[in-house]
């Protein structure tokens, strides 16, 4: 359990690559305000600005009475100085975050990787407690990694763990945002599932291709199938080199549901070894789009813990 705080509220920021969730959250991890933005921004200012102002909204719909801010950024974070070393999708590098966010709130920041983030609430209240050794995968714009290992959540020597979206599943694949050929995030994500519909000729967005997919389009659904068997040979490839007992799926891509997941489970039972295959499972978050959300908050709640004892 988090022990209990002054107010017993913070505030949970979880910033996407397109969009931005910010929630008033209890240490219960009841919501009691949700503040939602769009996160594209042209440049570092634009992006932080979105950032203050939908943290504002939540503590003014709190009276002003929250202990600390949580943010999950897609970014590799340097845990030592709160330094947002480099993202792929928003125009963030070598940003001291943390700092400059505690400045511009007046309340202490705690910041994380945003997938990492949202293995923490999984694992701490969602789809992986109990577990000792758990994999989530965030897909949405791109992908986003989380891990646990042995009982610890896993942050590599630089913060720089859990980038499963540019494991090569083929080195003359396409080109990823990170400059590098064949990454399964150029594979599997929003972004790439657009990029197959239009390649046949069909003009929509990664939305609209799960859309038709539920309607029964059959186009649409064997594209999900094929972005489904491309997830399931990265899974295969994380439980043959970590050994999970569940990996933990999130990210918009839920809206699919079975249609994706359920070729990605064969593709594992076809591609993972023995006795990793036979023990892993393969499920959605408990929290939806609000895992990333939580489990910053979680952070927060944490970290105003820690100082206080």
């Amino acid at each position: 359990m988090v022990a209990d705080m002054a107010s017993g509220r913070v505030i949970g920021v979880d910033l996407g690559g397109t969009k931005l969730l910010a929630g008033m959250v209890d240490s219960s991890l009841n919501v009691h305000h949700r503040a939602h933005r769009f996160a594209r921004g042209s440049d570092t200012t634009q992006v932080l600005d979105t950032i203050v102002d939908a943290v504002r909204e939540a503590r003014d719909a709190a009276n002003g009475e929250v202990d600390a801010v949580g943010l999950g950024i897609p970014s590799l974070i340097d845990q030592e100085r709160g330094v947002a070393v480099t993202t792929v999708h928003l125009p963030i590098r070598d940003l001291p975050f943390r700092d400059l966010m505690a400045e511009r709130l007046g309340l202490p920041v705690f910041v994380d990787n945003d997938a990492t983030a949202a293995m923490l609430a999984e694992w701490r209240f969602g789809a992986a407690v109990g577990c000792t050794d758990a994999v989530l995968l965030t897909i949405g714009t791109g992908i986003g990694g989380g891990m646990v290992a042995n009982g610890e959540l896993v942050r590599g020597a630089q913060g720089a763990a859990g980038e499963f979206g540019h494991m090569t599943i083929d080195i003359d694949g396409p080109l990823c945002p990170c400059g590098a050929h064949g990454c399964l995030e150029a594979f599997v994500s929003g972004t790439a599932l657009a990029r197959e519909a239009r390649a046949l000729g069909l003009d929509l967005t990664a939305a609209q291709v799960s859309e038709l997919a539920h309607d029964g389009h059959a186009v649409a659904r064997t594209l999900i199938t094929e972005m489904g068997s491309r997830l399931g040979a990265g899974i295969a490839n994380l439980v043959n080199a970590c050994n999970p007992q569940v990996v933990v799926v999130g990210g918009g891509v839920l809206a699919m549901g079975d249609m994706l997941l359920a070729p990605a489970r064969e593709e594992v039972a076809r591609r993972a070894l023995a006795p990793s295959r036979d023990l892993v499972q393969i499920v959605p978050t408990r929290f939806g789009a609000e895992s990333g959300m939580l489990g910053a908050a979680v952070l927060a709640l944490d970290g105003v813990a820690a100082s206080e004892a």
